[in-house]
Protein backbone atom coordinates (compact mmCIF):
# COMPACT_ATOMS: atom_id res chain seq x y z
CA UNK A 1 0.00 0.00 0.00
CA UNK A 2 1.32 3.45 -0.81
CA UNK A 3 -0.38 4.91 2.30
CA UNK A 4 2.16 4.86 5.15
CA UNK A 5 -0.59 4.81 7.77
CA UNK A 6 -2.10 1.63 6.29
CA UNK A 7 1.36 0.07 5.94
CA UNK A 8 1.76 0.65 9.67
CA UNK A 9 -1.70 -0.40 10.79
CA UNK A 10 -2.44 -3.42 8.58
CA UNK A 11 0.61 -5.43 9.74
CA UNK A 12 -0.40 -4.88 13.37
CA UNK A 13 -3.89 -6.15 12.54
CA UNK A 14 -2.46 -9.18 10.75
CA UNK A 15 -0.09 -9.96 13.61
CA UNK A 16 -3.00 -9.72 16.04
CA UNK A 17 -4.72 -12.37 13.91
CA UNK A 18 -1.65 -14.63 14.05
CA UNK A 19 -0.04 -13.77 10.71
CA UNK A 20 3.38 -12.40 9.86
CA UNK A 21 3.29 -9.42 7.52
CA UNK A 22 5.64 -8.09 4.87
CA UNK A 23 4.91 -4.60 3.56
CA UNK A 24 5.72 -2.73 0.36
CA UNK A 25 5.17 0.91 -0.59
CA UNK A 26 4.37 0.30 -4.26
CA UNK A 27 3.77 -2.40 -6.84
CA UNK A 28 7.37 -2.71 -7.97
CA UNK A 29 8.61 -3.19 -4.42
CA UNK A 30 5.81 -5.68 -3.74
CA UNK A 31 6.70 -7.70 -6.84
CA UNK A 32 10.40 -7.72 -5.96
CA UNK A 33 9.64 -9.02 -2.46
CA UNK A 34 7.16 -11.53 -3.85
CA UNK A 35 9.69 -12.90 -6.34
CA UNK A 36 12.23 -13.37 -3.53
CA UNK A 37 9.81 -14.88 -1.00
CA UNK A 38 6.91 -16.39 -2.96
CA UNK A 39 7.16 -19.76 -1.21
CA UNK A 40 6.87 -18.06 2.20
CA UNK A 41 3.81 -16.00 1.25
CA UNK A 42 0.40 -17.61 1.77
CA UNK A 43 -1.79 -14.61 0.86
CA UNK A 44 -1.42 -11.10 -0.55
CA UNK A 45 -3.33 -7.95 0.40
CA UNK A 46 -2.95 -5.76 -2.67
CA UNK A 47 -3.92 -2.12 -3.02
CA UNK A 48 -5.53 -1.21 -6.33
CA UNK A 49 -3.94 2.22 -6.70
CA UNK A 50 -0.19 2.43 -6.14
CA UNK A 51 2.68 4.38 -7.69
CA UNK A 52 5.19 2.86 -10.13
CA UNK A 53 3.05 -0.26 -10.75
CA UNK A 54 -0.68 -0.39 -10.08
CA UNK A 55 -2.65 -3.22 -8.55
CA UNK A 56 -3.81 -4.82 -11.80
CA UNK A 57 -0.29 -5.00 -13.23
CA UNK A 58 1.17 -6.21 -9.93
CA UNK A 59 -1.54 -8.88 -9.65
CA UNK A 60 -0.78 -10.19 -13.16
CA UNK A 61 2.97 -10.28 -12.48
CA UNK A 62 2.50 -12.10 -9.16
CA UNK A 63 0.33 -14.69 -10.90
CA UNK A 64 3.22 -15.40 -13.27
CA UNK A 65 5.47 -16.09 -10.29
CA UNK A 66 3.00 -18.16 -8.23
CA UNK A 67 -0.30 -18.77 -9.99
CA UNK A 68 -2.18 -20.08 -6.96
CA UNK A 69 -1.42 -17.35 -4.42
CA UNK A 70 -4.66 -15.94 -2.99
CA UNK A 71 -4.85 -12.19 -3.60
CA UNK A 72 -7.24 -9.95 -1.69
CA UNK A 73 -7.67 -6.59 -3.36
CA UNK A 74 -8.06 -3.50 -1.18
CA UNK A 75 -9.41 -0.16 -2.33
CA UNK A 76 -11.32 2.89 -1.24
CA UNK A 77 -13.54 2.38 -4.29
CA UNK A 78 -16.55 0.09 -4.03
CA UNK A 79 -16.22 -3.63 -4.71
CA UNK A 80 -18.36 -3.82 -7.84
CA UNK A 81 -16.48 -1.00 -9.57
CA UNK A 82 -13.05 -2.37 -8.65
CA UNK A 83 -13.51 -6.08 -9.23
CA UNK A 84 -14.95 -5.74 -12.75
CA UNK A 85 -11.39 -5.37 -14.05
CA UNK A 86 -10.41 -8.61 -12.30
CA UNK A 87 -13.36 -10.71 -13.46
CA UNK A 88 -12.25 -14.22 -14.37
CA UNK A 89 -8.66 -13.62 -13.27
CA UNK A 90 -8.82 -15.48 -9.96
CA UNK A 91 -9.08 -12.67 -7.45
CA UNK A 92 -9.64 -14.32 -4.06
CA UNK A 93 -11.42 -11.50 -2.26
CA UNK A 94 -12.00 -7.79 -1.76
CA UNK A 95 -11.64 -5.54 1.27
CA UNK A 96 -12.92 -1.98 1.14
CA UNK A 97 -10.77 0.66 2.84
CA UNK A 98 -10.84 1.81 5.50
CA UNK A 99 -11.28 -1.58 7.16
CA UNK A 100 -11.31 -2.84 10.71
CA UNK A 101 -9.63 -5.95 12.08
CA UNK A 102 -12.92 -7.88 12.14
CA UNK A 103 -13.46 -7.31 8.41
CA UNK A 104 -9.87 -8.33 7.70
CA UNK A 105 -10.31 -11.49 9.78
CA UNK A 106 -13.55 -12.37 7.96
CA UNK A 107 -12.12 -12.03 4.45
CA UNK A 108 -8.94 -13.93 5.40
CA UNK A 109 -11.02 -16.73 6.89
CA UNK A 110 -13.13 -16.93 3.71
CA UNK A 111 -10.08 -16.94 1.43
CA UNK A 112 -7.78 -19.24 3.38
CA UNK A 113 -10.36 -21.83 4.41
CA UNK A 114 -11.42 -22.60 0.82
Amino acid sequence: DDDAMIRGLAPRMLERLGFQAITAADGEEALEIFRDRAEDISCVLLDLTMPRMGGEETFAAMRQVKADVPVILTSGYNEQFVTEGFSGKGLAGFLQKPFVVEALARVLREVLED
